[in-house]
């Protein structure tokens, strides 16, 4: 059964053929390197039934890109990660089962691989990541196609993969984009990496502000989509000690990550804590007061009654910090 390029505009079917619904993909903007045509994919050995829209989706993007290529054999030790993550650590579970898929058929699909941008004689995988892995420990050489790409090229080739496979939850989309931002990417880049809209990736971009600890604590939370990520994101900053007591929690992580999605989110609308002031007195005069509050600690000193004692304080500030950090370090 054969397939027509995902990348072209298919010609008009078959009279007896239904009509198809508009395809949401879009090309590879921005790398017109990895397509050098526009002939049709060959045939696959696997029913378009079997298969989800967008799985096909995927297997259309990887085939057009290793389309025409060689196949080679290479030494899973020798292949290095992108230069950018686009996904938190894989489960053991979903691990061992794409290990013993590709035990008990072989890698049926290759990876895309380029060389190494740095080092001589290794290579920089653009996707297949997990792959690779499961390759690497049964001991076997992985297949993969080997390809001359850019880093723009590469990114967008990872990214619109992995989009279309649905293999990235939200959250990872999020601190992908982030990613390549803080790599000096352009936005229409990123776009075409993730396959957005511009409002969507300045949306994203802001819900990857939360801290990094909070997200890695929760993890990829596959079932938490779009508005869950946006509703936790405009409450982080106010409930950081409510959030991170919900993440000490000795259950919290016997959790699935989306358990500990809800158990984060439920924490900031917990009752806050209340505030405690605490007086500083100095013969028997009020000196400074210090509240503390939620996330924060005010200190506060009347510079009428003790202007000296306040001036001291800014003019060590600084210092303090430094001595802090000393000591940290």
């Amino acid at each position: 059964m054969s397939r027509k390029a995902l990348f072209t505009t298919i010609p008009p079917a078959q009279p007896a053929a239904p009509a198809q619904p508009p395809s949401r993909t879009r090309p590879l903007m921005g790398a017109p390197g990895l397509i050098p045509d526009a002939k049709p994919v060959g045939a696959v050995g696997k029913s378009l039934n079997e298969m989800s829209d967008r799985a096909k989706r995927a297997e259309e993007i990887e085939r057009k890109l290793t389309q025409g290529q060689v196949i080679v054999d290479l030494d899973a030790d020798l292949i290095d990660p992108s230069f950018v993550s686009d996904r938190m650590a894989i489960a053991p579970e979903a691990l061992q089962s794409l290990r013993e898929k590709i035990e008990a058929n072989g890698q049926l699909n290759p990876i895309l691989v380029r060389p190494h941008p740095e080092t001589p004689g290794r290579y920089q995988v653009a996707f297949g990541h997990r792959r690779l892995r499961a390759v690497k420990e049964i001991g076997r050489p992985v297949r993969a196609v080997v390809r001359e790409m850019t880093d723009e090229e590469l990114v967008i080739a990872q990214g619109q993969e992995n989009h279309e496979r649905e293999d990235l939850s939200y959250i990872e989309k999020c601190v992908f984009a982030a990613r390549l931002e803080q790599r000096g990417f352009t936005r229409a880049t990123i776009i075409s990496a993730l396959s957005l809209h511009k409002s969507d990736l300045s949306t994203m971009l802001s819900v990857a502000k939360i801290p990094d600890g909070i997200i890695e604590a929760i993890g990829p939370a596959p079932g938490t989509g779009r508005r869950g990520w946006i509703e936790l994101a405009g409450l982080v900053d106010d409930h950081t000690v409510a959030i991170n007591r919900a993440i000490q929690n000795a259950d919290f992580v016997n959790m699935d990550s989306d358990s500990r999605f809800k158990a984060v989110l439920t924490a900031t609308k917990a009752a806050p804590d209340k505030a405690s002031t605490e007086v500083w007195m100095s013969k028997g005069k009020p000196l400074a007061k210090v509240t503390l509050g939620g996330n924060k600690v005010a200190l506060s000193i009347d510079r009428k009654k003790s202007p000296e004692f306040a001036d001291f304080v800014l003019t060590r500030l600084r210092d303090l910090y430094q001595e802090f950090e000393a000591t940290r370090s």
